[in-house]
C-alpha cells in the first residue's frame, strides 16, 4: 500500500526511512505502481496488499472516492484482482496496540468499500501487565505465572477478535486470516484453532511455511491439519544454517541484518527447499480444496527486491501449472 501525505498518495520516500525495501513501512505512489507492473509481468493474477502497520494510505482511500476510484483502476487496468488486504501488526501490545486495532477496523471498512472478502493479520500478543512496554509471549508451559499470563493474554485476544469479527460480518469479510507467526497468540495449529473454537469459523490460518520451518514444523502436515481453516498463503523459504544451529539452536535471537552469522535466514523460495517439497506442498493445498491465491514474500537478505520475485515465480510456474493439469 502506499503511504499518502496531505490526503494524497505521496510521490516521494520519508528521508528517514532507510530500512530494506521489504522491511519499510511505507510506498511511493510511483512504487505501488512499479510493483503491480512487476506482478503483471511476472504472471500474477492477484495481489496482497499490505500496509505493514501504518494507516495513511487506508486513511486517503477511505476520505477519498477519487482515489479509491483511482486505486481499484491500478488493478483492474494490469488485468490484477486484490487478492488480500493485509493489516499484520501487534494489535495487543502494550503501547501500540491501540493504533494497530484502528488500522485494522480501517482495513475492514475498506474491505468492504473494495469487495475484498479476505483480510490478513497477526493475533497479537500482550505485555504482562498494566505498566507493560513490550510484549512478553509465552513459549514455554512454566513457571505457573507464565501459564497464568498466558490465560490471561488469551481472554484480551478472544475479545477483541470476537469485536473484529462482528465489524468483519458487517462491512462483507468473510475471512480473517492469521498468519501463523511467533511472538503472537495464534502460531501453530493448536493455537489457531483453539482461537477458531472461541470466536467462530469466520477466524483461519495465513500459512507461510517460513514461519513453520524454523520451528521444525511440517508445512503439508500443517495445511492438511488445518483442512478448511487454510484462509491464505504466503511463500517464503527458510535456509538452516545446520553447523550454527548445532550451537545456537531454533530460538536465534541474533538479528536479521546479520544473515551470515544466524542459525537460518529468510530466503525466496526455492533457495531452502527444493521443487519436490514445494510440490508437495502445493499438493496439500489442493488435498484440502484450497483455490485461492499464493502470494510471493520476499525477505531474502541476499538478493535485489525485483530479482527475487522474478525468480521465486519462475520456480513457482511449473509447479502451479502442475497442480492445475491434475
Amino acid at each position: 500500500m502506499f503511504t499518502a501525505t496531505g490526503g494524497r498518495p505521496a510521490e516521494s520516500r520519508p528521508s528517514s526511512d532507510s530500512s530494506p525495501i521489504w522491511m519499510s513501512p511505507v510506498s511511493t505512489l510511483a512504487e505501488f505502481e512499479a510493483r503491480l507492473d512487476l506482478a503483471a509481468e511476472i504472471g500474477a493474477r492477484g495481489i496482497e496488499v499490505t500496509q505493514a502497520g501504518q494507516p495513511s494510505g487506508a486513511d486517503c482511500l477511505l476520505a477519498s472516492e477519487k482515489t479509491l476510484e483511482n486505486f481499484r483502476e491500478a488493478f483492474a487496468s494490469r488485468g490484477l484482482r486484490i487478492a488480500a488486504l493485509n493489516c499484520s501488526g501487534m494489535a495487543l501490545h502494550p503501547l501500540t496496540g491501540k493504533t494497530h486495532q484502528e488500522l485494522i477496523r480501517k482495513t475492514i471498512r475498506l474491505a468492504g468499500l473494495l469487495g475484498v472478502e479476505k483480510i490478513v493479520s497477526m493475533s497479537g500478543t500482550t505485555g504482562d501487565g498494566q505498566n507493560a512496554s513490550v510484549v512478553n509471549w509465552v513459549f514455554y508451559p512454566w513457571p505457573p505465572d507464565s501459564l497464568a499470563l498466558l490465560e490471561r493474554q488469551w481472554a484480551e485476544g478472544v475479545a477483541l477478535w470476537s469485536e473484529m469479527a462482528e465489524l468483519a460480518k458487517q462491512e462483507g469479510v468473510s475471512r480473517i486470516a492469521f498468519e501463523l507467526h511467533p511472538i503472537h497468540l495464534v502460531y501453530n495449529v493448536p493455537t489457531l484453532l483453539r482461537m477458531r473454537e472461541a470466536v467462530g469459523p469466520l477466524i483461519g490460518a495465513t500459512v507461510d511455511p517460513s514461519h513453520l520451518f524454523w520451528q521444525q514444523m511440517d508445512p503439508a502436515s500443517v495445511v492438511r491439519a488445518l483442512g478448511e481453516a487454510v484462509y491464505h498463503v504466503q511463500l517464503k523459504d527458510v535456509e538452516t544454517l545446520p553447523d550454527v544451529q548445532a550451537t545456537a539452536g531454533v530460538l536465534d535471537q541474533r538479528s536479521f541484518s546479520d544473515p551470515d552469522n544466524r542459525a537460518w535466514r529468510y530466503r525466496t523460495i526455492g533457495r531452502g527447499h527444493s521443487a519436490e517439497f514445494w510440490g508437495g506442498f502445493i499438493d496439500a493445498l489442493a488435498e484440502v480444496g484450497y483455490d485461492d491465491y499464493v502470494c510471493i514474500e520476499n525477505e531474502d537478505p541476499f538478493q535485489d527486491y525485483e530479482e527475487g520475485v522474478r525468480e521465486a515465480a519462475s520456480f513457482l510456474s511449473p509447479l502451479l501449472a502442475r497442480a492445475t493439469r491434475r
